[in-house]
């Protein structure tokens, strides 16, 4: 649901997001101006007086900054400038490729019963590989997981086939991807067993295929699964051996930086939460624009909202976690109410659940939390995760409300099924 304040406000996105950034942190107009001419540096610009006025013209929507104060606007409020003046995604794009490869489904499926791994079946896979990370999201899991473990069956299978090196290689890396979908998957519905053997699977295709992308997202999954467990030290190490395994400039690190500011978070280090933060951005301002936003393992620049509200929450920036929260909520839902990534709409309710009930309001802190318990896609973990920290808020403040112990019982049969389902491996 997109706030009832954003609805009636008819001005560009950027321009809601200016304000509600600076207001977030009680800053005046000339405050801005004065941090944006502070981030300037040596970089010249006119007065103080002509820059409060283009300052309030940028706000109101009447002009759109150009591409000189773009990115120093986006830095005054610490975020990349995609987030901040995000393009929009060209529809269709799937659909495009497979022209252009000329086949469909039932063609691919017709070329690998017959082994046949040229150039365009390679890229026909490609596309289904991309189609399948940009499915993750939204669709069942269940269903998700099917469809993901029969194309790794069917991809694995033309190893048998007659290939050049080439070849050989191209299916190894297609395979690790796709297995990278199948293990986040597998977590998300709680088999954490195969969830880490399909992880080190896609690991291994990785290394084999000369794949980093692949190789960094395998490590980038050990550190979700130790920051869901509340292994927070583990997390921490996971990330640093990821990025030594593909470098700090990688896409994947921009990731990696941003579960390490989550981890620090809750081991209660505002410092390194900061520097985390900050070292995620500068590598995201420092990347293309992606072609796809709605890839699972590409970063898009909305992403970098949801990593922050989280960190905000966490350290009790309420005014900055409430902002971020509408945000993802914004960005993460069509005009017509839509909802496309439900998770991550779920922690922002999440999110403005532990707000207000750090306001003492117990209605919307209850409400906020049974709208994300009733999200239709969802990651158990991670849920959990962030569900605690509501409890937590609610079992303080409210410790005799009954209200309170319903919703903690809801939580608690999500922990109960947790448990039952993952009693089999330690991580």
């Amino acid at each position: 649901m997109i706030p009832s304040s954003q609805l009636a406000d008819e001005r560009p996105s950027w321009a809601r997001r200016m304000r509600a950034e600076r207001a977030s942190r009680g800053w005046s107009q000339a405050d801005a101006v004065a941090a944006l001419r502070a981030r300037a540096r040596d970089r010249s610009l006119p007065g103080p007086e002509s820059v409060l006025r283009n300052w309030k013209r940028w706000e109101s929507g009447e002009v759109e900054p150009d591409d000189f104060y773009k990115p120093l606007i986006a830095a005054v409020f610490g975020i990349a400038t995609g987030t901040l003046f995000p393009r929009r995604s060209t529809p269709g794009q799937d659909a495009e490729l497979i022209s252009r490869v000329g086949m469909d489904t039932l063609e691919i499926l017709a070329r690998l019963r017959a082994s046949d791994a040229s150039t365009g079946t390679i890229e026909a896979l490609e596309i289904t590989a991309d189609r399948l990370a940009c499915a993750y999201s939204h669709e069942p899991p269940e269903l998700l997981l099917a469809e993901g473990r029969e194309w790794l069956r069917r991809i694995s299978a033309l190893r048998d086939g007659r290939l050049t090196l080439t070849q050989h290689r191209e299916i190894l890396r297609l395979a690790g991807r796709v297995a990278l979908l199948v293990g986040c998957v597998e977590y998300d519905i709680e088999d954490r067993r195969a969830a880490e053997a399909t992880r080190l699977a896609a690991l291994s295709l990785g290394k084999e295929s000369g794949d980093s992308d692949t190789v960094g997202w395998a490590h980038e999954m050990r550190t979700w699964y130790a920051l869901t467990q509340g292994q927070f030290r583990a997390a921490l190490s996971a990330a640093d051996a990821g990025l030594a395994a593909v470098g700090a400039s990688h896409s994947v690190a921009v990731q990696l930086a941003a579960h390490q500011a989550k981890a620090w978070a809750r081991i209660g280090d505002r410092r390194q939460v900061e520097v985390m933060l900050d070292r995620g951005r500068a590598t995201l301002e420092a990347l293309p624009y992606p072609d796809s936003l709605d890839n699972h393992f590409v970063i898009d620049p909305s992403k970098w909202d949801f990593y922050t509200m989280d960190c905000y929450r966490h350290v009790g920036e309420d005014r900055l976690a409430d902002m971020y929260a509408d945000e993802v909520i914004r960005s993460s839902t069509t005009p017509d109410g839509t909802v496309m990534k439900p998770m991550r709409v779920a922690e922002a309710h999440i999110t403005k659940g532990v707000v207000a009930a750090r306001l003492n309001d117990l209605e919307q802190a209850l409400s906020e939390g049974r709208s994300a318990l009733g999200s239709s896609r969802r990651s158990i973990p991670s849920l959990l995760l962030h569900t605690r920290e509501l409890v937590d808020v609610l079992q303080d403040r409210f410790p005799d409300e009954p209200a309170v112990d319903a919703y903690c019982t809801e939580v608690q049969s999500l922990r109960r099924h947790q448990t039952k389902a993952s009693s089999g491996w330690s991580g």
